[in-house]
This record gives structure tokens, C-alpha cells and sequence, in this order.
């Protein structure tokens, strides 16, 4: 029995994807699979193939949206969804295969206790790894961000998490676009609103079609660009209304 049937909760795992066609009927397969009880929806972030009809077929919800926002932009319309609509979880799940779905029970058990959860490729599980100039930076970052939030965090990058009651309103009124936003500083966001935030070990598995969006290169370059945006949310007054329907 999944995780979302032993504690009641109502579950969104919200799939942002764009031109994942390849893949997105597998992912949507492996998320019903795991977690029975959830809702499943695919933000279709202008895909220009047939992504979204895969995953309609594949028993997903879809939002389509009419051209490409990036993650963070398919993430805050997941976020408003489940704002509106009463969910007491939203996990998401990558759509290009990365992220396995059976470890979105145990995400969603460390909502017991913190308001979001961070699925870490490099908690111990698994043999996922980067090298280079990529690896240091990312090491640095997660150090940095460790302090912010008060928790112990080796992936401030990872994509794969989960969020409870809280987390959802702030995240419907306050979500970034901006590449590694989605990322980076919503932990920020997470600090500056009072939202506490912990890790557990996931294993992720190589993308099951296409290409990563950034080489090593631009991802170090993302990644400092990054260490701005820490600096700059750190001095903005993020204010939350009182939790209202978005």
C-alpha cells in the first residue's frame, strides 16, 4: 500500500514536460505503479510533439500551456492546481525517466515532519555522480544552502521533491522561472517564509531519451549565477497572503 493511502492525504505528483513524447508514457506508468492513490498531472510546457496526448492516453491529467516557460513556469501552474483544488502533497517527477517513482512514498513520509522534502542523488543511494568543475560547485552550493535552511542538504539541485500544505500556498504565490530557480530559490523562498526543509537518499537513473540542457560548462555557469540569486532572495520581503484559493 503506497505511502498516500496509509496517511489520507490527497496527492498531486505534477510532471512538468516538454518534447518527453519518448518517455512520458513510461514515466506516467511508473507514477500510477507506485503511488495508486495519487492524481497525476502532466504540465505540458509547449511541447511541439505529442507529449500531451501520450499522457492523457497513459491516464494523466494534462495542462497544455501555450509556449515554453521552463520548469518553473510548468511548476507554478502544478503548484496553483493543487492550491485550488484542496492537495495536501505535491511531489514532482521529472519527465524524461530520471526519477523513480518508488521513492515517492518515501518522500512523502518525510512530510511527517518538514514542509519539503528534497529527494538527494548524493545521500547514499545509488551511484549517481558528476565530475569536474560541476561537482565542486554543486558541493559548495549545497553547503551554502545547508546553513540557510539549517538542514543538512547534498543536492540543492534535484528536482525530485515534495511539498506539504504550506509549502504549496507559499509555492502558488511565489515560484521562480528562471533556470536553477526552481531549485536554488525556492530553498531561499522555503528560508525567508519559515518553511523548514529536510533530504532523504533517492536514486536516480540516466535520462531515458534526449539530452541534458546544460553542459558542464553551463552548468557551472548556472551555478553561480545561482549563488546571486541566493544573495538577492535573501534581501527581498517575501510576503505571503493569508491561504486563499490562487
Amino acid at each position: 500500500m503506497d505511502m498516500a493511502t496509509l496517511r489520507g492525504d490527497r496527492v498531486l505528483v505534477v510532471i512538468p514536460a516538454f518534447n518527453e513524447s519518448a518517455a512520458i508514457g513510461a514515466v506516467v506508468a511508473d507514477v500510477r505503479h507506485c503511488v495508486p492513490a495519487a492524481d497525476i498531472l502532466v504540465v505540458d510546457d509547449g511541447s511541439r510533439d505529442d507529449t500531451a496526448e501520450i499522457a492523457r492516453r497513459a491516464g494523466a491529467m494534462v495542462a497544455r500551456l501555450p509556449f515554453n516557460l521552463g520548469v518553473g513556469g510548468a511548476m507554478r501552474t502544478g503548484f496553483r492546481y493543487a492550491a485550488r483544488n484542496g492537495y495536501d502533497a505535491v511531489v514532482q517527477v521529472d519527465g524524461d525517466g530520471q526519477h523513480d517513482a518508488s521513492f515517492i512514498p518515501l518522500l512523502l513520509d518525510g512530510l511527517r515532519e518538514t514542509d519539503l522534502v528534497i529527494g538527494a542523488r548524493f545521500a547514499g543511494a545509488g551511484d549517481y555522480a558528476v565530475r569536474g568543475p560541476r561537482r565542486w560547485a554543486m558541493r559548495s552550493l549545497s553547503t551554502i544552502m545547508s546553513t540557510l535552511t539549517g538542514a543538512q542538504l547534498a543536492d540543492t539541485t534535484s528536482g525530485f521533491r515534495a511539498t506539504g500544505r504550506r509549502a504549496i500556498h507559499v509555492f502558488a504565490h511565489h515560484y521562480p522561472t528562471e533556470y536553477l530557480g526552481d531549485t536554488i530559490e525556492t530553498l531561499v523562498i522555503a528560508r525567508k517564509t519559515g518553511l523548514t526543509v529536510s533530504q532523504v537518499p533517492v536514486a536516480m537513473v540516466p535520462r531515458s531519451t534526449g539530452r541534458p540542457s546544460r553542459g558542464p560548462i553551463g552548468a557551472s555557469l548556472d551555478l553561480a549565477r545561482a549563488c546571486a540569486v541566493v544573495v538577492l532572495g535573501l534581501v527581498r520581503d517575501w510576503k505571503i497572503a493569508p491561504e486563499t484559493v490562487i
